[in-house]
C-alpha cells in the first residue's frame, strides 16, 4: 500500500488543506459538550451566572460576606469595588444605572471595577467559600434552615432574637478568625462545581435585591450560548462538507493516475506478462482493485488525522469533566478494540480471497461470452451455466460471510455505546445525588465518551478496510514493478535509408520464459525486399511463433534477428513497428467505423487512401452493400462482420499504413480460394518494394512465393521455391501431397 502512496506527491497541498481542516473540526467537535454542560450548569441551574463574584451587590451584603474573610482579602476585595448611591453619581450617570439596578434609588451599591481576568480570578478564589457560607446562613432553603438553626442554638440569651448576620456583626473578632477557621474545615472537602453553584445562588440573591431582572439574564445567556453552539455546528458542518470535497477529489486523482500508470504499463507489456497475469485479472486489477485502494482512500484521509485528535482531545477533556469515571473510557476502548479483533481475526483472510474469486468470475464470463457460437454449436449451455453458476456461488458465499460479519459489525458498537452511556448515567446519578457532580458535566462526560468510542471505531474499521485495499494495492503495485521482458536499450540506433525491408534471421533459437525446451532451433534465413517468404509446416511448429519475434512480442533466446542490416533489439520499438505492418492470424477489430479502423496505423490517412486499402485487401466488395458505406458502426470485437470480412479489413489496416514490411500470420484461412486468389495478386502489384512474410496452411496460398521455409519441430527442414521443395523436402511434399492432387502438382 505504501508503495502506491507514491502517486500522493502532487496531491501534497489538498493533504495539507485536509490536515488543517480536520484539525479546526476536532476543535469543534470537542466544544460541543462543553457548551451543552455550560448551558445544563450554568444556564439552567445557575440562572445564567456564570461567575461567583458579582457585578453590582448592596452595600450591607457586601459586609456581610466579607465578614467571613480576613482583613487582608476583605482589602483586596473593597480595592476593585466602588460604593455608589444617588447622592455621589452625576444625575445622567445615576439614570443610567438605575434603570439597570433599580434598588439604587433608596440604597448604596457596591459596583465592581474594571478588572483583569488574573484580578477576576483572584477575587473568584476569596469570594467562593465566603459567598457559600453567607448563602447558607440567609437562605430559606430546608438545608439552609437547618443549618441556620443548629447554629441559632449555640447562642442564648436576647442574641437568639436576632437573624444570624445581625448576631455575627457584634461579634468579636477573636470569634469571627475561630468561625471562619471552622468553616474552612467543614467545606474544605466540598466540591469545587457545587461550591461554586452555591456560591452562585447567592449572587442571584442579590441580583434579585438590587432589582436586576435575573429570568432575562438567563434566557440571555442560553440563547448566546445557543447562538455560538449552532455556529460551532454550522461550521463543522461547512468543514466536512470541504473535507469529504477534498477527500473525494484526492482519492479520483490516485485513482486516475493509478488506472494510467497501469494501463501505460500494461501497453508496454508483452505477451509473456499477458500470459503472466491474464487479461481478467488486469482488467479487475485496473478497476476492482483501484476502487478499493479508492475507497480506502477517502476514509483514511478523514480518519487517519481526525480520529488521534478527537480521542487525544476527547480523553483530556473527559478527565477535566470526571476523573472518576475514567475506567469507563477503559472499559468502553477495550470492548470495542475486543469486538474489532475478533472481527479483523475472522474477517481479513478472506478479502484476498474475495478478490481472487472475483478473477475467476471474470476469467469464467469473458470465456463464457467470447465462446457463446461454441457453446451453442455443441449444446454445451448447461454445463457453462453450471460453470458460472459455481464460480458465482464460491463468490457469493464468502462475500455473504464477510458481509454479515460487517452487519452484525455495527449493531454490537451500538449495543456496547449505549451500554456505556446507561452505565455512566448510572455512576454519575451517585455522584449528582452525593452533590459532587453536576448534570451538564454528566452529559458533557457522555459525550466526550462517545467521541473517544467513535475515534476508536473509525481506527479499527480503517484497520478492517486497510488490509483489504492492501491486497488491491499490492495486486496493482505487482503491475506497476513488472518489468517487460522486452525492453529498448538506453541508447538506440536508427535504421539506414539505404537499405529497406530486409529481414535476417541468424541462428536464432527461442523458448518461452516458462519452458526448459526451444521451441525454435538454430533459424537462418533471409527475406529481401520485393520478395515473398512463406513459412509452412505442420501445426506446432513454430511458424506463428517465428514471425512473432520479427515485431519483439517475443525476444529471441539466442542469435539475432536484422531488419534492414541493424539488430532489432538496438532500435526503439516505436521505429520498429512504423516499418511493419501485421496481419494477426485472428483479425481484431476496435469499436468504430470501418473507416476508423483502417485507417487505425495514421492519424494523416485521407479518404482516399482508405478506399485503396480496402479496394487491395478485397474488402469494398462488401462495405459498398453497408448503408453507411464506411462510416458503417463496427461492433465491439467486430461482432457484427464475418471472419473473413474481418480478415480483409484487418488485411486493409496493415495496407493503409504502406509499411516496408508485410507479416500475414495465416491471415488467408478465413477467405474462399477465389478472394484469397484476388488478394494476393492485388497485394503482388501493390507491395512489390516491399517484403512480404506469410505463415500459411494452404499451399495453394504460396505457391508462387519467392521462397518457402519448412519448418518441422521449430527446425528448418526445408527452404527454396515450391517446385524445389518438391523435389528436396519430404515433410513439404507430405504436405502438399494432403493438399492437391497428383494433377494438380504436376500442373503448379
Amino acid at each position: 500500500m505504501f508503495k502506491i502512496f507514491g502517486y500522493l506527491k502532487k496531491s501534497v497541498l489538498p493533504i495539507l488543506i485536509i490536515i488543517g481542516l480536520l484539525i479546526v473540526m476536532a476543535i469543534c467537535d470537542l466544544t460541543l459538550p462543553d457548551y451543552t454542560s455550560r448551558i445544563i450548569n450554568v444556564g439552567v441551574q445557575q440562572g445564567g451566572i456564570e461567575e461567583v463574584v458579582p457585578k453590582a451587590i448592596l452595600k450591607q451584603s457586601l459586609e456581610d460576606i466579607l465578614l467571613f474573610t480576613d482583613s487582608q482579602d476583605k482589602n483586596t476585595i473593597l480595592n476593585h469595588y466602588r460604593l455608589v448611591s444617588k447622592k455621589t453619581l452625576s444625575k445622567e450617570e445615576y439614570n443610567k444605572l438605575v434603570k439597570k439596578y433599580p434598588k439604587l434609588e433608596t440604597e448604596e451599591i457596591y459596583l465592581l471595577n474594571k478588572v483583569s481576568k488574573e484580578e477576576k480570578n483572584t477575587i473568584d478564589e476569596i469570594l467562593t467559600q465566603p459567598m457559600l457560607i453567607y448563602y447558607m446562613l440567609t437562605s430559606n432553603s430546608e438545608e439552609a434552615l437547618k443549618i441556620q438553626n443548629e447554629i441559632k442554638s449555640s447562642f442564648e440569651g436576647t442574641m437568639s432574637n436576632y437573624s444570624l448576620m445581625e448576631i455575627f456583626r457584634h461579634l468579636p473578632e477573636e470569634s469571627l478568625v475561630q468561625m471562619r477557621e471552622n468553616s474552612k474545615e467543614q467545606f474544605q472537602d466540598f466540591p469545587e462545581s457545587i461550591a461554586v453553584q452555591s456560591a452562585v445562588f447567592s449572587v442571584k440573591a442579590e441580583y434579585q435585591k438590587i432589582g436586576m431582572n435575573t429570568d432575562n439574564i438567563q434566557t440571555n445567556y442560553i440563547f448566546t450560548a445557543g447562538a455560538k453552539m449552532l455556529a460551532i455546528a454550522l461550521l463543522n458542518m461547512a468543514l466536512a462538507i470541504s473535507v469529504g470535497f477534498f477527500g473525494a477529489r484526492t482519492a479520483a486523482k490516485l485513482a486516475r493516475d493509478l488506472r494510467n500508470a497501469v494501463f501505460e504499463k500494461v501497453m508496454k507489456f508483452g505477451t509473456t506478462e499477458f500470459k503472466l497475469f491474464g487479461v481478467s485479472s488486469l482488467i479487475t486489477r485496473t478497476t476492482n482493485d483501484v476502487q478499493q485502494v479508492q475507497m480506502v482512500m477517502v476514509f483514511m484521509l478523514r480518519t487517519l488525522f481526525y480520529a488521534p485528535i478527537i480521542g487525544i482531545g476527547g480523553v483530556i477533556k473527559a478527565m477535566d469533566a470526571n476523573s472518576s469515571m475514567a475506567w469507563i473510557i477503559a472499559l468502553a476502548v477495550i470492548s470495542i478494540m475486543t469486538l474489532m479483533i475478533l472481527m479483523f481475526t475472522l474477517v481479513m483472510p478472506k478479502f484476498k480471497i474475495v478478490q481472487n474469486l472475483i478473477d475467476r468470475l471474470n476469467q469464467v464470463t469473458r470465456e463464457i461470452l467470447s465462446g457463446i457460437p461454441v457453446i451453442r454449436a455443441f449444446s454445451n449451455q448447461k454445463k457453462e451455466e453450471e460453470r458460472f453458476d459455481k464460480a458465482n456461488k464460491d463468490l457469493r458465499k464468502t462475500t455473504l460471510f464477510v458481509d454479515r460479519a460487517m452487519t452484525v459489525l455495527m449493531p454490537t458498537i451500538m449495543f456496547i455505546m449505549n451500554a456505556i452511556s446507561i452505565l455512566i448515567v448510572w455512576k454519575a446519578s451517585i455522584g449528582i445525588d452525593q452533590g459532587v457532580m453536576q448534570v451538564g458535566d454528566m452529559l458533557a462526560f457522555i459525550q466526550y465518551t462517545m467521541q473517544i468510542v467513535m475515534a476508536f471505531i473509525m481506527v479499527s474499521m480503517f484497520s478492517i478496510m486497510f488490509p483489504r485495499a492492501n491486497v488491491s494495492a499490492n495486486r496493482i503495485a505487482d503491475v506497476l514493478k513488472t518489468e517487460p521482458v522486452v525492453k529498448e536499450v538506453n541508447r538506440p540506433k536508427s535504421f539506414s535509408k539505404r537499405v529497406r525491408g530486409l529481414v535476417e534471421f541468424k541462428n536464432v533459437n527461442f523458448k518461452y520464459p516458462d519452458s526448459d525446451e526451444d521451441v525454435l532451433t538454430d533459424i537462418t534465413f533471409t527475406a529481401e525486399a520485393g520478395k515473398t517468404t512463406a513459412f509452412i509446416g505442420s501445426t506446432g511448429s513454430g511458424k506463428s511463433t517465428l514471425i512473432n519475434l520479427i515485431p519483439r512480442f517475443f525476444d529471441v533466446s539466442n542469435g539475432e534477428i536484422l531488419v534492414d542490416g541493424i539488430n532489432i533489439k538496438d532500435v526503439k520499438l516505436h521505429e520498429l513497428h512504423e516499418k511493419i505492418g501485421f496481419v494477426p492470424q485472428k483479425g481484431v477489430l476496435f469499436s468504430g467505423t470501418i473507416a476508423s479502423n483502417i485507417g487505425y496505423g495514421r492519424n494523416d490517412i485521407t479518404e482516399d487512401e482508405i478506399v485503396r486499402a480496402a479496394r487491395i485487401a478485397q474488402a469494398e466488395g462488401f462495405i459498398k452493400e453497408k448503408p453507411e458505406k464506411y462510416d458503417y458502426e463496427i461492433a465491439q470485437g467486430g461482432t457484427n462482420v464475418s471472419g473473413g470480412q474481418k480478415q480483409r479489413l484487418s488485411i486493409a489496416r496493415a495496407i493503409a499504413i504502406d509499411p516496408e514490411i508485410y507479416i500475414f500470420d495465416d491471415s488467408f484461412s478465413a477467405l474462399d480460394f477465389k478472394t484469397d486468389a484476388e488478394l494476393r495478386k492485388a497485394l503482388h502489384n501493390e507491395t512489390k518494394d516491399a517484403t512480404v512474410l506469410i505463415v500459411a496452411q494452404r499451399i495453394s496460398t504460396i505457391l508462387h512465393a519467392d521462397q518457402i521455409i519448412v519448418l518441422d519441430d521449430g527446425k528448418i527442414v526445408g527452404k527454396g521455391t515450391h517446385k524445389e521443395l518438391l523435389k528436396t523436402c519430404d515433410v513439404y511434399k507430405e504436405i502438399a501431397s494432403s493438399q492437391l492432387t497428383k494433377e494438380e502438382l504436376e500442373n503448379e
